[in-house]
């Protein structure tokens, strides 16, 4: 029987399952093993230095497979128009989808003591139900939860009956309301709006806390791959006040344009002075910048933005995201959040205010 294995799904995942091994005392660490979920991620070359950081025995690539990918998952995924006909399909949706994963997953789960998956809304939570493997979940993000609670807005109607089939596994609910899963790690209860008996909180920042001086040297150095680089990009700002804008994957690429065309105007010079605007894409932002915003300085985007915690010396006169939750982060002197008011201008409100939806 091995220790732990970890299933992550993003460059976040990643770093939260960096910060719990090294929390552990030191004869444990490397003795937990890692697969990357090549679903909705491109990881690079991040394999190979996880794989030499020491905090991982194995690293392993995973071929997840949306349901799309299976005709016969998916005619099962259609409405029946009637609330019974429908917990049928899902009954069989459920297992087909979970049964389709078998080819593609790396390795026997039922050989590890502790199973570490974040996001088991993907296919993978679908296939450990399946074969009755009991698992922790994660928070996907960074308080994720508080403003768009995927397992209930997922379910709504009827969601008590759902969480009911689900607790017998005849159905999947991610986010701890499946049977088999054990519990659903998140990093503030007192925030969620809605109950689940699964939950336990466990703060990220005192996990980031545990880092000393070498354990954020590691973390520069694995999610970094050009470190040269970065210090290259970041010496073009020169004495001017810094400005790093995080993007996201929202809304069409052309909506999403002036989305961030928007951000840097209203929040990119600062009391109307000189200032300079570094870029850093979201892992999964399919956006052109180094071409679209060209007049700016482009970070590479393949990597957690809360790395740069740790680079001595660094430091933004101000940050801007739009949801990306910020309070992680300690190398700015402010923060602006724009949030959904600021979302209302570019779509309509119930795509990003899900929880108001419940």
């Amino acid at each position: 029987m091995k220790e732990r294995i970890y299933v992550c799904h993003t460059y976040y995942h990643v770093y939260v399952a960096c910060l719990k091994e090294w929390n552990l005392p030191g004869e444990r660490r490397g003795k937990a093993d890692l697969v990357l979920s090549t679903m909705s991620n491109d990881f690079g070359d991040l394999r190979e230095r996880a794989e030499s950081c020491g905090l991982f025995g194995h690293v392993y690539m995973f071929e997840e497979k949306e349901d799309i990918c299976f005709p016969r998952v998916m005619k099962y995924h259609e409405d029946k128009g009637n609330l019974i006909l429908n917990l049928f399909s899902r009954i069989r949706y459920t297992k087909l989808l979970g049964k389709a994963q078998e080819p593609y997953v790396p390795v026997d789960f039922r050989q590890y003591g502790d199973i570490y998956v974040f996001c088991d809304s993907d296919p993978i939570g679908y296939y450990l139900s399946w074969r009755r493997i009991p698992y922790h979940a994660l928070e996907d993000g960074l308080d994720c939860i508080s403003t768009y609670d995927t397992a209930r807005y997922d379910n709504r109607g009827h969601f008590r009956l759902k969480a009911l089939l689900a607790a017998f596994n005849l159905i999947f609910i991610q986010n701890g309301w499946g049977k088999y899963c054990l519990d659903m790690e998140v990093n503030n209860i007192s925030i969620l709006p809605y109950p689940c008996p699964k939950y336990i909180e466990k703060p990220r920042s005192e996990l980031a806390a545990g880092l000393d001086e070498k354990g954020k040297e590691l973390l520069v150095r694995l999610f970094i791959a050009n470190m040269e680089e970065l210090v290259s990009r970041l010496k073009e700002a020169g004495n001017k006040n810094k400005v790093l804008l995080l993007t996201e994957p929202l809304c069409s690429l052309e909506v999403r344009e002036r989305i961030f065309r928007d951000c840097i105007e209203q929040y990119g010079r600062i009391d109307g002075g000189d200032s300079v605007v570094l870029i850093k894409p979201h892992p999964r932002d399919a956006l052109d910048y180094q071409q679209i915003f060209s007049e700016h300085i482009i970070l590479d985007g393949k990597f957690p933005m809360e790395v740069l915690n740790y680079i001595p010396g660094l430091s933004f006169r101000r940050v801007i995201s739009v949801f990306t939750v910020v309070h992680a982060i300690h190398f700015a002197e402010e923060i602006i959040c724009l949030g959904e008011d600021f979302m209302d201008q570019y779509e309509a409100p119930e795509l990003h205010r899900q929880n108001e939806m419940i």
